[in-house]
């Protein structure tokens, strides 16, 4: 199944939280945070104006990206799970 964001929303996929920390001390699953880290699956066609064109999305596919802790809404699709964020809850994007 493909999802397709409607407007300015973006579907994103989490990145796995890191196991270890800094200083060497395994982390158990219990004890992770949720990643605040993920990959653009989808983006939306952008936010419609006032004088009915559509803005420019900022993100495309395959863009790494910071987004915060309780940003967007989960959903799972075929067994995995995604978020849907809009455009302007994702506050980086990650470059090489």
């Amino acid at each position: 199944m493909n999802i397709r964001p409607l407007g300015d929303k973006v579907i994103v996929e989490r990145l796995e939280a890191e196991a270890v920390t800094a200083g060497g001390i395994v982390l158990p699953d219990s004890a992770k945070e949720k990643p605040k880290r993920g990959k653009v699956i989808s983006v939306g066609d952008g936010k419609l104006l006032d004088d009915g064109t559509r803005g420019k999305m900022q993100l495309k596919k395959g863009d790494q990206v910071l987004f915060g802790s309780y940003s967007g809404t989960e959903i799972k699709v075929d067994g995995k799970e995604y978020l849907i964020l809009d455009e302007s809850e994702v506050m980086a994007v990650l470059e090489d």
